[in-house]
């Protein structure tokens, strides 16, 4: 039986209708968690729940222990990982209040502890990493989409910025020649991380802004907030739409 694990991102840490059954407090070889590990049902399957950046949430995108979430979640039982981003539309399809499961990442971090495999080897390890997100999973994600009635694009290309601050105009033009739909800071290097893990990986990003210079205004978190808060409830209805299929 899968067993998925939820990672929710900003807006989304705590995910109501869980029946908690033991909350897991999990000590990995990469340092703590952002947080105890919520094990229990949703929408009648086990699953597993942590929040990405803590709740309340204070951890920021570069400073996740990555690593440490991958490795407890892999410990604890998790077969497969959704992951739940908020991230800034680029392309013109990627608009404000939408939904995309993307097909592709560019990584634009630095710094990050981005590998399991580092340190006193045996031997030299390369996974691949060619499609980065479990197609099987992402269908999944978007029939779930298209069930509930949400606009969403069934692939882009996610552009994972090392943050916390927002980009210039000069960024985003940068990463829209570069052919990337959306921004965010969060995307990697979890999705390489479960690669390397062996554990299935998908994406639900839900576009809270419009990127640095695709709009006539600044952006301001005050609209962030607004659209997480009319989003994350649409979220949660997929998610529990897909458990369900």
């Amino acid at each position: 039986m899968t067993v998925y694990a939820i990672i929710g991102g900003t807006g989304l840490t705590q995910l109501e209708g869980l029946t908690i059954r033991q909350a897991l407090h999990v000590d990995t070889p990469y340092g703590a968690p952002s947080g105890p590990l919520l094990k229990g049902v949703y929408a009648g399957h086990e699953v597993l729940f942590l929040a990405r950046h803590g709740h309340p949430h204070r951890i920021p995108p570069h400073q996740v222990n990555y690593r440490a979430n991958l490795w407890a979640l892999k410990h604890a039982g998790a077969t497969a990982l959704l992951a739940v981003n908020a991230v800034g539309g680029i392309a013109r399809s990627a608009g404000t209040g939408g939904f995309c499961v993307p097909h592709q990442v560019i990584d634009y971090t630095y710094g990050r502890e981005h590998t399991f495999y580092e340190g006193e080897l045996e031997h030299v390890t390369h996974v691949d990493f060619t499609h980065p997100y479990d197609e099987g999973l992402r269908q999944r994600l978007i029939a779930a989409l298209r069930e509930e009635g949400y606009v969403h694009e069934a692939q882009g290309v996610y552009g994972c910025t090392q943050g916390p601050r927002l980009e210039t105009v000069a960024e985003i033009a940068r990463m829209e020649r570069d052919g990337c739909d959306i921004v965010g800071m969060t995307g990697m290097p979890e999705a390489v991380l479960a690669r390397e893990l062996a554990l299935p990986y998908a994406c639900l990003a839900l576009v809270v802004n419009p990127a640095a210079g695709k709009s006539a205004g600044v952006i301001t978190m005050a609209e962030i907030d607004r659209v997480l808060g009319e989003g994350i409830e649409k979220v949660k209805k997929v998610l529990v739409r897909m458990l369900l299929g």
